[in-house]
């Protein structure tokens, strides 16, 4: 006896998960900038996150059952057993509430897979007649970004009759208003229905929509949320029984479990609407078969209050970015990275100024969405699948599928958005209750690949706000772009990692689409960037970022160091191509690469690895005192200043050997450009990274910083180490702490120089810190949950195959060899597919959707044209 959907799920997926590996287990459901729901392992909806912006605990009232007719005691939610940590509770502990469903009876055993963007779930209990599987999803079809970004989700239940006798079932589902209350709402007041906006429950064809409606003086608060089902037959309530304490929800159990069809019509509420709905269908299932029911859950909330970053004065001359006395002009007040993200929530009369979703330009209501995802569902389904079962269709080593595969849910994530016209724009993470650091950081999406290959169009629109709303006349970036996208004003300093990565990024967007227009149109732009960079941090024109420069970990380094001459040479390199392709010249950016390369080779390397050369007195662009005011909004203490003559400026690394010490290597390569430093030297600084700075066990390892990353037992690659000694005293932040995105940018170097052994070994201990019993297998998080640098993971499929697509050139391109044989995913602008390696034959490309035209193969050792 088995499930419909048995056959389907015989290829690769990732799992099972069982047991305490399901505690912390939450997959992410919605539509690309358009809200998220979390299935959970034990089958629960959690994370319900439909307004734009994280709400980590919201788990209201919202449950599937199944009933027997005649047998109550084998009533059950559609759930597993309840995880141990949630039986306090966490946001009522010590009062006896664990979550609104938690004393309910569930099934006992749960098994969990993955096959992104699908989850199943296997419910099961001794005795129990039914078997239960729930496959949830929502559609994801690259590279089409429209139908990727329907704020919609999919429940699809099968109960397998294991008795040996005909079972009358009814399965229901059942939400409370969830469009009508914030997370923070009283219980009391969600079932009563006390809210002073208008909201109630309608019933609509084969079920109901919760909504709300918020008028001219709160529009952020209109929305509504249609949940409907598709079987032989559905009954539907949408007059929840209206009460105080426990009254509503001992109702509608009763209902649940009763094994009885309900179907009622709306309320004449007379000022007390409902307080939620329930859909039942019934269903006849013979011993050995299986009853099914599809449940479809749709969402739209067009308004929001959401506006982060200055807007210019009039009554002052904008910035121009200057170097002037060293100081940009308007950062003389210093704000620091954290207080960036509260800026400028707008009140709620400018709420038309605010972000507003892109699903709502293109449907005018929830039933506009669901009608269309009703329409569209087996054509979504079926695409989508195509793309799960491509995905997975790999012979990567388990651990490096799962890095990839999981990571691919933070586009499901609150982390990004997508406005109205269409762009995008993200968080770098998310907090609990809203998102973390705003503003598409450059820094941070330098890592991120996945959305690059998988919709080009949405990455090539952060591109757009970068080198458009984001830059001024003389090159300068803000590095985080307000939301919605508009002119920045250029008060901050640039980030010399984010902005020349963007020119790398240009790069790879151009070899990704294939058009050289958009390049052509970009060029100036690139061309200012790059010149201020030059100018900004390397006045003299000898290939060395002398002067302080601001990255991604929040502080200036003070001399030229590798990370961010790493990218230097890249971005001079990827100018170079650029330019030359496009008539332009660039014999400057050619000669500072060579000088920049001399710099690395000749003053960073140790011999070991490479490392910083510690330079403030005669920096040109003001003190250490001046730069932590300005990054960080604090002050040197006299205990600092004792520091900075002894040791020169807080937060450097020197002697330090740094994960992220050859990253612009990595990038090149990630970005199209193939090697730029010296493969020998970057072969021996991964090679100190792994001696030095990879532990298997963190126990003995000493953080004061932020340690929930990874900690005890865990294993990971710390941030840096200082082999050879000379630790500053206060080293630069985050030094001691272990970030996912480093680990899978070091990782996928190490397999792009053939050194796959060591890869797994880093990504294995990484994955096994999100195995499920401490972390969620699908939410990476650093600053913030889903956090965007973990899609550095996508560069490991690059990394294991050395396949990329070049579009200019219609040139598929392997940049390495590989022993034996191996499948990979390929992702370009025009259609995905997988590529076959085998050892001594041509590549063999097999396009799954779309197109892919190849004009010629690249070998390692040869060209060749396709067969």
């Amino acid at each position: 006896m088995t499930f419909s959907s048995d056959v389907e799920w015989q290829g690769r997926h990732l799992g099972p998960w069982t047991a305490e590996h399901l505690d912390h287990w939450a997959f992410p459901l919605g539509g690309i900038g358009a809200g998220m729901v979390c299935v959970e392992a034990r089958g629960s909806l959690s994370h319900l996150s439909l307004r734009h912006q994280m709400e980590r605990f919201h788990e209201p009232l919202v449950y599937a059952a199944v009933a027997v007719k005649g047998r109550p005691e084998l009533a059950r939610l559609v759930e597993g057993p309840l995880p141990k940590h949630r039986i306090y509770g966490a946001a009522l502990g010590g009062l006896g509430h664990a979550g609104p469903t938690a004393g309910l009876p569930r099934f006992a055993a749960v098994e969990a897979r993955s096959k992104f963007p699908y989850c199943r779930l296997d419910l099961s209990e001794p005795g129990h007649p039914l078997r239960a599987r729930l496959v949830a999803w929502s559609p994801f079809t690259p590279p089409d970004a429209d139908r990727s970004g329907m704020p919609v989700a999919a429940l699809e239940y099968e109960f397998l009759n294991e008795s040996d006798e005909t079972l009358e079932v009814v399965f229901s589902f059942n939400a409370v208003n969830i469009m009508a209350q914030p997370a923070s709402t009283p219980v009391h007041e969600i079932y009563q229905g006390l809210r002073r906006t208008a909201h109630g429950v309608s019933r609509c064809d084969n079920g109901f929509t919760l909504w709300e409606e918020g008028g001219s003086e709160r529009p952020e608060r209109t929305g509504s949320c249609r949940i409907t089902a598709s079987a032989e037959k559905v009954g539907v309530n949408p007059r929840w029984f209206r009460g105080g304490w426990y009254d509503t929800p001992t109702i509608t159990w009763r209902d649940a479990s009763s094994g009885e069809v309900i179907d009622t019509s709306d309320y004449d509420d007379g000022g007390l609407p409902s307080p939620g709905g329930s859909l039942f269908c019934p269903m006849s299932i013979a011993p050995g078969k299986v009853g099914r029911v599809e449940v479809q859950i749709a969402w739209h909330a067009p308004f929001s209050t959401l506006r982060f970053g200055a807007d210019p004065d009039p009554s002052i001359p904008p910035a121009c970015g200057a170097l002037g006395d060293g100081i940009e002009p308007g950062l003389r007040g210093g704000m620091s990275e954290h207080m960036m993200t509260e800026r400028k929530q707008a009140p709620y009369d400018t709420v038309l100024d605010c972000y507003r979703p892109w699903y709502a330009s293109r449907f005018p209501d929830v039933a506009a969405v669901a009608d269309h995802f009703t329409s569209n569902y087996a054509q979504l389904r079926a695409d989508s699948w195509r793309f799960a079962d491509s995905f997975h269709d790999s012979s990567l080593p388990a651990p490096i599928l799962e890095a990839v595969s999981a990571n691919l849910s933070i586009l499901k994530s609150p982390t990004v958005l997508r406005q109205f016209d269409g762009r995008l724009w993200a968080w770098e993470g998310c907090r609990d209750d809203r998102g973390s650091c705003f503003g598409s950081c450059t820094h941070v999406w330098n890592y991120a690949h996945a959305i690059a290959h998988l919709f080009p169009t949405l990455e090539r629109s952060l591109r757009q706000s970068e080198f458009g709303e984001g830059q001024n006349d003389i090159g300068h970036q803000m590095y985080r772009i307000s939301l919605p996208v508009r002119p920045a004003v250029h008060d901050f300093l640039a980030a010399a990692d984010g902005q020349l990565g963007g020119i790398l990024k240009a790069h790879r967007d151009w070899r990704i689409c294939g058009d050289t227009e958009w390049l052509r149109d970009f060029w100036p732009r690139i061309r200012a960037s790059l010149d201020y960079c030059i100018s900004a941090w390397d006045p003299d024109g000898q290939g060395r970022m002398s002067e302080p420069h601001h990255v991604t970990y929040d502080i200036e380094f003070w001399g030229p160091e590798s990370l961010t001459m790493s990218f230097y040479v890249a971005a001079l390199t990827a100018a170079v191509a650029m330019g030359e392709a496009l008539g332009e010249d660039v014999a400057t950016y050619r000669g500072l690469t060579a000088k920049a390369t001399s710099v690395l080779d000749h003053e960073l390397f140790n011999g070991n690895y490479y490392q910083q050369t510690i330079e403030w007195r005669q920096a040109r662009r003001g003190s250490p005192r001046d730069m932590v005011r300005i990054a960080l909004g604090a002050a040197y203490s006299p205990e600092a200043d004792v520091l900075l003559e002894s040791e020169g400026p807080k937060y450097q690394y020197g002697a330090g050997c740094l994960a992220d010490g050859v990253i612009g290597d990595w990038m090149a390569r990630a970005c199209g450009l193939g090697p730029v430093m010296d493969p020998d030297r970057v072969s021996d600084h991964l090679q100190a990274v792994v001696n030095h700075n990879f532990r298997p066990s963190l126990i003995d390892h000493q953080n004061p910083q932020r340690a929930g990353y990874a900690q005890g037992e865990d294993g990971g690659l710390l941030l840096c180490t200082w082999p050879r000694g000379g630790k500053p005293t206060l080293p630069f932040i985050y030094s001691n702490e272990v970030w996912t995105g480093i680990e899978y940018q070091v990782a996928a170097h190490l397999a792009m120089l053939g050194r796959e052994a060591e890869a797994e070994k880093i990504v294995a201990a990484l994955r096994g810190r999100y195995d499920g019993t401490k972390r969620n297998p699908f939410n990476e998080y650093e600053c913030g949950h889903f956090y965007s640098r973990a899609l550095a993971s996508w560069t490991l499929l690059q990394a294991y195959s050395g396949v990329r697509y070049d579009a200019v050139a219609r040139t598929l391109i392997v940049d390495r060899k590989v022993s034996g044989s191996r499948r990979v995913f390929l992702s370009t602008a025009s259609g995905y597919g997988v590529v076959d390696l085998r050892e001594g034959q041509l590549p063999r490309l097999e396009v799954v959707s779309g197109a892919i035209p190849v004009d010629r193969i690249v070998l390692p050792e040869s060209e060749l044209s396709p067969t």
